[in-house]
């Protein structure tokens, strides 16, 4: 009887649009796409533990359910807030059950990080025998949280935060389930998207917030959106949801310019109680990923802000954080160096550990200059321009670009510099050959 009334209980949008297969999740087709590696172990009907690691509302739990589902395996499921030991001695009994009787277990354990050494200890001995296909779900980052005996026993995939595109697929179906459209304008869509700072759950139950406002002429702005669910959600959560929106909110009106918007969700964290320094560590991160050397001086505003806050405290030190948000904003942005850096990474990953070429290398020792260490190395100042034009990647790795400046703020004039190395080099590698 109480499952008959279960059915007919009121579920949120959130739970009701739950993808039902694998092809319905959004944002994870580099693990779930054709030649995603999850999509490959499900083909090959070989699941193996594995943990999901990624932001809060990207799909870890219904991509574990699904995986149960498509397998044939037991689903259990288990927060690691709310559960001890007990409750995994309970399950993993219950899992030797379906064993013996043919049928295997899939163990999901939400926030798996949460549970102490010994409790991950404790999984060991389930997992290697196949008693459980363990698939842990954690929002920190598994290297650090997690044992390393456990995490060697599968692999780790990392979920995307969902984009813009995936957060607008959620709301289409949002739309398709109500049967009529949100009642906000495409601003007031954009910074819904926004808002939700690449959380799917969060996305999805905002939308039901908004839908359930009464009718109305003209569809929500920007304004009015703001205030529709200043009426729904708390104002503010510094431990939760509040914090990681409202930062979103912060960061992504800075890198748009806006300044009076990144002033409003300054005054909005300020005023929700958030700590100012974490905001100002958020400025200094801003300064280096989003402007960089368009403005060199933007670090050194957030640093100053930062150091300012720390000697004045509050409320004078917030003057100091508003007037690095006006300077963050209105400064030229480039994210030149955060993707070289990142480039970078890549290419130092897909090489491996080559040797740097022989001629950079210091030769302290006899052997060394025997082996050729420091052979040819042409000393820069003695060079015209102060420019050798040398190699300076591993033999058996081509020349690789990875800074591309923008065409703004100083880096303008960086790219000239580089275009004029980048000719001389070609200049003097013509006249070797």
């Amino acid at each position: 009887m109480a499952e008959l009334f279960d059915s007919l209980a009121p579920r949120p949008l959130a739970d009701r649009l739950r993808p039902s297969r694998l092809d319905e999740i959004v944002g994870q087709d580099h693990l779930l796409g054709p030649d995603g590696p999850i999509a490959r172990m499900v083909e090959s009907g070989r699941l193996s533990t594995m943990f999901l690691w990624g932001p809060p509302g990207c799909g870890k739990t219904t991509l574990a359910r699904l995986l149960a589902e498509r397998s044939g395996l037991a689903f259990e499921p288990l927060s690691a807030v709310f559960s001890g030991v007990a409750d995994l001695r309970k399950i993993f009994e219950n899992a030797k059950g379906r064993r013996a009787g043919g049928q295997g277990t899939l163990l999901f354990v939400d926030e798996i990080h949460r549970f102490n050494r010994a409790q991950q200890d404790s999984f060991l001995p389930y997992v290697e025998d196949g008693t459980v296909i363990l698939i842990g779900a954690t929002t920190e980052n598994p290297s650090f949280e997690l044992n390393g005996a456990l995490l060697s026993r599968g692999q780790v995939f990392v979920l995307n935060r969902l984009d813009d595109e995936a957060l607008e697929i959620l709301l289409h179906r949002a739309e398709e389930a109500q049967g009529r459209i949100l009642p906000i304008d495409g601003q007031a869509r954009q910074a819904l998207r926004a808002m939700a700072d690449g959380d799917g759950r969060y996305v999805l139950n905002m939308a039901e917030a908004l839908f359930s406002l009464p009718p109305r002429e003209k569809p929500l702005d920007l304004a009015g959106l703001t205030e529709a669910v200043q009426k729904r959600v708390p104002l503010y959560d510094k431990a939760q949801e509040g914090h990681y929106n409202l930062i979103s909110a912060l960061h992504k009106s800075l890198r748009g310019s806006d300044t009076d918007a990144g002033l409003y969700w300054l005054a909005r964290m300020l005023a929700g109680g958030e700590d100012p320094l974490y905001i100002a560590r958020r400025l200094v991160r801003f300064a280096a990923e989003d402007i960089g050397l368009a403005d060199p001086d933007a670090l050194a505003q957030a640093l100053a802000a930062w150091d300012t806050y720390e000697r004045l405290g509050s409320p004078e030190g917030e003057i100091a954080l508003a007037q690095c948000v006006i300077y963050l904003a209105t400064a030229p942005k480039s994210n030149a160096a955060y993707k070289a850096l990142g480039a970078a990474m890549a290419a130092a990953k897909r090489y491996g550990s080559l040797m740097p070429p022989k001629h950079i290398l210091n030769a302290p020792t006899k052997l060394m200059r025997e082996l050729g260490y420091g052979e040819g190395y042409e000393y820069d100042h003695d060079s015209a321009q102060a420019f050798s034009g040398q190699n300076y990647f591993p033999e058996g790795m081509a020349r690789q670009k990875f800074y591309d400046p923008a065409e703004r703020g100083f880096e303008r004039d960086i790219g000239k510099r580089l275009d004029y190395w980048a000719k001389l080099r070609a200049e003097r590698t013509k006249g070797k050959a």
